[in-house]
Parts: structure tokens; C-alpha cells; sequence
């Protein structure tokens, strides 16, 4: 069975099945998930300032190595350098390469025991994407999480990030949010966080978390307009291709229906199957990257890998702003049956997402294209 942080594939059919088959077996004084409403969530996040006598805050995104999910890392590390409001750093529980989920390696800018070396302050802000099922009670990873909080760090949760925030113990008591897909099991196994429906983001003391995969985008946002402020966020919103970035969203639209089981097992079983070969070079923009490789590979039609080009292909890649993509198996230049999809430099970043779901649309069907949206939990329509 795929590992699920995000669901994706069976885990994610699973996921929602089992969830609702286990709702009777809910703790005493479990209830389910509030329906946010305009009285319960702000549309912006309230100011976030530096600490300890910094000019900027400092972001940390800390990733776990054996595996994290690519979007909710990449994305809002990309917003956040691109802002140049924060200086971001890009973190790992140990050494090593960080293996990205469902696709990509790349290598963390420090661990976390050497970030806590160079700021015995902590974090200003910390950003914790999904992680899979068995390291959401990554001991060193909660241990560390309760440590930054305890120094002063606003927590950010993106998508299934709630679950190992939740696990932390830091959403007790708070308003929060996660993936559609584990809304029964975060209720079940979490009745003292007061879950919420119906936003992308909410923010609640020093607690913020996001919906599903796609919401780190307008959380990103709204993360920059409480540091620098709504002109800049609205000029980086426009660099980066951005429209509203509001809390407003619609969770009602998101579930499991037959013609979602279809797809699922067409493409995992009965139709045919090609690679997907993303050629990237210094210089990469690492958001529309992760749109790309991250959609492509929710698909279940082939596995996702990069290719170094140039005449004497590098041994690793720096992106646009800053991380480090390391080599990945990829299937043999004289493939035939592989399919080399470009990442796109010709328009903001964020026009990937769109632009990857239409290329997914014309090459395997609508219901593919609706397979991928419903596994981001982004509000397309085909």
C-alpha cells in the first residue's frame, strides 16, 4: 500500500473509507468538525513580528527525510523567499536527503539540531508539511516542534502537517484545519483541537494550519501580508501569478464517489502507463516545479523523475531561490514510452498548477484531471 501524507491513490480511497467505517468508534466527548463561518475565521491572519531583535523574521521548513510531501514544502519556502519579507531556511530532522512525496529529492539547508545551533532563539515561524503515516510521531520531529513553540514560534501546519502538530500537542484547545480526506480521524483522534470546515487557512494564537495540498499557496500568502503587510503581499501575489488568497473555501465539494474509484483503478491497473521526465537546470523555479512533478505523479499513469541537462549534466541543481534537487533514477534517455513534460518559464509559477491540470486534461481524460484536483483539494472544474 503507497505510504499517504496528502492522500493520494488507495491510500487515499482507504483513508476515507476506513475513516467513516471507525466513526462510532470515536472517544467520549470526540464531535465532529465544526462548519467555519465569517463569525469564526478572519480573512487575514493577524500581524506576525520578528523576535529576539531581528530586523526579519526567521522561517523554518522543516521536512522529515524518510518522507514529506512535495507541494506543502517546496510551495511555501518558495512564497516566502520570493517575499523577501523573512529569511527562510529549508530544514531536515537528520542528515541526509530529503525524500519528497510523491516525487523529488532534494537536500535540506540544515538539520534541525544545527539549526538550533546557529538560533538557540528559535524559529520566528515554523512550517510543518505532511509527512507519511508512520512519521507523524516522529519523536525528534515533535520533540523539536514543542521546543520552537515553547521559545515563541507561530506553527504553521500545511495540509496533514496537522497531524503531526496535532500530535505535538500545540493545537489543543485551538482552531485548526487539515486535508479533507483524515477530517474523521483528526476528530477521532484529536477531540480537544475544535477542527474546522470550510477554509483554506486559520490562524488561532500562535497556531495556523491549511487545508488540503494546494491551500499552501493562499496560506503562504496570507503568512507574508502578516509580516510585511497587505502591499506586499498583493505585489508578490501578482509576481507569482495569485489571485485571492481569502480563507474562503468550500469543503462540501471534496469526497469520495464512484467515479473517483474508477479512475483510481483504471489508472492504477488497467491503462497504460508512462514516465514522466521533468528536465530541469540551475535556475529551476522550485513552486512550478513541485506544481508539475507533484500533479503529474497524483495521476497513478507513471512515475515522476527529474533529468539534469546540459552538455555535462551537474551532479545536483540549485532552484531558483535557493534549495538543492539531487539526482533521482530516471528512466533511459532512448525510452520510448517516457514522457518529457516541461516546466514552464514562460509565466508566473503559480500558472503551473492550472496549466499542469489542462496537460493532464488532454492527455488522459477530465476524470484524471479530477482524480489530481480532488487529491490537492483544489476547487478545479472539468
Amino acid at each position: 500500500m503507497p505510504r499517504r501524507f496528502a492522500p493520494s491513490g488507495l491510500a487515499l480511497l482507504l483513508s476515507v473509507t476506513l475513516a467513516a467505517a471507525r466513526a462510532d468508534e470515536a472517544p467520549p466527548g470526540a464531535s465532529a468538525p465544526a462548519t467555519a463561518d465569517a463569525t469564526q475565521v478572519e480573512s487575514r491572519l493577524p500581524p506576525l513580528h520578528p523576535r529576539a531583535g531581528r530586523a526579519r523574521p526567521i522561517v523554518a521548513v522543516v521536512g522529515q527525510n524518510a518522507g514529506t510531501e512535495l507541494v506543502d514544502f517546496v510551495v511555501p519556502y518558495g512564497i516566502l523567499a520570493e517575499s523577501g519579507v523573512a529569511d527562510v531556511i529549508a530544514l531536515a530532522t537528520e542528515e541526509g536527503p530529503l525524500r519528497m512525496r510523491p516525487a523529488l529529492r532534494l537536500q535540506a539547508q540544515a538539520t534541525i539540531a544545527g539549526f538550533d545551533a546557529d538560533h538557540p532563539d528559535g524559529a520566528d515561524i515554523v512550517i510543518v508539511p505532511a509527512v507519511t503515516d508512520e512519521r507523524t510521531h516522529d519523536a525528534a520531529l515533535l520533540a523539536w516542534l514543542r521546543g520552537q513553540s515553547d521559545k515563541g514560534a507561530t506553527v504553521v501546519s500545511i495540509c496533514d502537517g496537522a497531524l503531526v502538530v496535532a500530535n505535538a500537542g500545540l493545537f489543543d484547545g485551538h482552531r485548526a484545519t487539515g486535508h479533507w480526506a483524515t477530517r474523521a480521524q483528526r476528530a477521532r483522534e484529536h477531540a480537544a483541537v475544535r477542527w474546522v470546515d470550510n477554509v483554506r487557512y486559520v490562524g488561532d494564537g500562535r497556531v495556523v494550519s491549511s487545508a488540503g495540498v494546494s491551500a499552501a499557496i493562499p496560506a503562504s500568502i496570507a503568512l507574508v501580508e502578516a509580516i510585511g503587510g497587505t502591499p506586499a503581499a498583493m505585489a508578490l501575489a501578482k509576481r507569482l501569478g495569485a489571485g485571492d488568497w481569502s480563507a474562503r473555501h468550500d469543503s462540501a465539494r471534496f469526497g469520495i464517489d464512484a467515479g473517483t474509484v474508477l479512475t483510481y483503478a483504471g489508472n492504477r491497473w488497467f491503462s497504460s502507463h508512462h514516465d514522466v521526465v521533468l528536465p530541469v537546470a540551475d535556475g529551476v523555479d522550485e513552486i512550478a516545479l513541485a506544481l508539475v512533478a507533484d500533479t503529474w505523479a497524483r495521476t497513478l499513469r507513471g512515475r515522476v523523475s527529474t533529468r539534469f541537462t546540459g552538455e555535462t549534466p551537474p551532479s545536483t541543481v540549485h532552484t531558483l531561490r535557493g534549495l538543492v534537487l539531487l539526482p533521482e533514477e530516471a528512466p533511459r534517455a532512448d525510452d520510448a514510452s517516457a514522457r518529457t513534460i516541461a516546466v514552464p518559464s514562460d509565466a508566473p509559477p503559480l500558472d503551473s498548477l492550472d496549466r499542469s491540470l489542462q496537460a493532464i486534461e488532454s492527455a488522459y481524460g477530465a476524470s484524471t484531471a479530477r482524480f489530481v484536483a480532488l487529491q490537492i483539494e483544489y476547487p478545479a472544474t472539468f
